[in-house]
């Protein structure tokens, strides 16, 4: 057995994870229309149109990381590319707002495996924030309920940065995915409830000034942990300076591995369908492998009999002198395939998931281009 650490590529990005999916633009809705599931079951019935063919759902595994337009939703985002590619499993990591735009990393098939270790990965925005106005859903789409005639300098927001750098304490928006006695923060806020949520520690590696083209306007650029909220960032920070201040403008741009140069604009992914369909073409070129989600973890190959005992569910002893010195997690590939996570304790490996691949996946030149 060899033990190879993964590739590690981590580029800009930092988002709201959490926040809550809000109105879908009329040219959202009719992007969702135009790609509707139409194998799901109708109501009643009725036939299904003459003109109408059914397409089979296939296997297809990998990443396709959207650069999401502003005003659909994750989820509407979501059932586009399983519609595209005709996949029976999708999912995404991390939701991203339908007022943001950028990288949202949708898993096609065994890639929902690994959305977990894409979801505890940092996360980069750059973001807008509009001074003079704290509004109640921290964004452009609230009311506003505290208003300042006061406008910050750049030197003060410099100054002032450091105390929103490292381990802080942050309070969710009220207009969060946050769950109170069962019910999602959101829900509450909209049925005009105030929800007291406790503070909680997240961790913000990076927060910089980009720049201030306006003095009403200044832009940022942060780099963040699981669960951070921008929103909550924009309405501290101008809490603290006295002006006050709401997201205006939202990109992600990095989300664990996966950054800018991983996304495909959803014009140009459909595209690409459009020329796979006529032959020119294949979706696998949009796909990036399933391991990507797990670059930031070491990779262990192993013997085609251990791969074999490990796909039955079966642990595997670690012996002689190449067996790995390491514990934890690890992801296991047999003549350079994809086969298993697994974790490796007291001399013995043992799997945890294992992947079948069978299928439409990430074609060599995608799988290459990450090396």
């Amino acid at each position: 057995m060899i033990v190879t650490t993964a590739n590690s590529v981590i580029e800009p990005e930092i988002g709201d994870s959490e926040a809550p999916e809000k109105n879908i633009s009329s040219e959202a809705n009719r992007d969702a229309n135009q790609f509707r599931d139409e194998s799901r079951p109708r109501s009643g019935k009725q036939p299904r149109p003459n003109n109408q063919m059914r397409r089979d759902k296939r296997d297809v595994h990998g990443w396709v990381i959207l650069d999401k337009p502003i005003g659909m939703t994750s989820t509407q985002a979501v059932a586009v590319v399983k519609r595209l590619f005709t996949a029976k499993r999708a999912g995404h990591a991390g939701t991203l707002d339908p007022l943001a735009s950028g990288g949202l990393p949708i898993a096609l098939g065994e890639a929902t495996k690994t959305v977990p270790f894409v979801m505890d990965g940092r996360k980069r925005y750059r973001f807008t924030v509009a001074w003079g106005e704290e509004r109640d859903t921290d964004d452009t789409e609230g009311r506003a309920t505290q208003t300042s005639d006061l406008r910050p300098s750049a030197e003060d927001i410099r100054a002032l940065l450091p105390r929103f750098t490292g381990v802080i304490e942050q309070i969710p928006p009220q207009y969060s995915a946050i769950k109170v006695q069962g019910e999602r923060a959101y829900d509450l806020a909209r049925d005009g409830e105030t929800v007291d949520l406790k503070p909680r520690p997240v961790e913000i590696h990076h927060l910089s000034l980009v720049e201030q083209p306006d003095s009403s306007h200044s832009v940022f650029e942060a780099e963040c942990g699981k669960g951070t909220y921008v929103r909550a960032l924009a309405r501290d920070i101008g809490r603290i300076l006295g002006c006050f201040g709401h997201i205006c403008a939202l990109r992600r741009t990095l989300v664990g591995p996966f950054g800018e140069k991983d996304m495909i604009p959803l014009e140009q992914l459909q595209a690409l369908c459009d020329r796979a369909a006529s032959g020119e073409g294949s979706l696998a070129d949009a796909l990036l492998p399933v391991e990507t989600a797990l670059d930031d973890i070491p990779a262990l190959a192993v013997t085609r009999a251990d791969a074999a005992r490990l796909h039955r569910g079966q642990a595997v002893l670690l012996r002689g002198r190449d067996a790995p010195n390491t514990s934890g997690t690890v992801y296991v590939t047999v003549a350079g395939r994809l086969l298993a996570l697994a974790e490796i304790g007291n001399g013995e490996l043992i799997p945890k998931r294992v992947f079948n691949l069978t299928g439409l996946t990430a074609s060599s030149a995608r799988s290459n281009e990450r090396v």
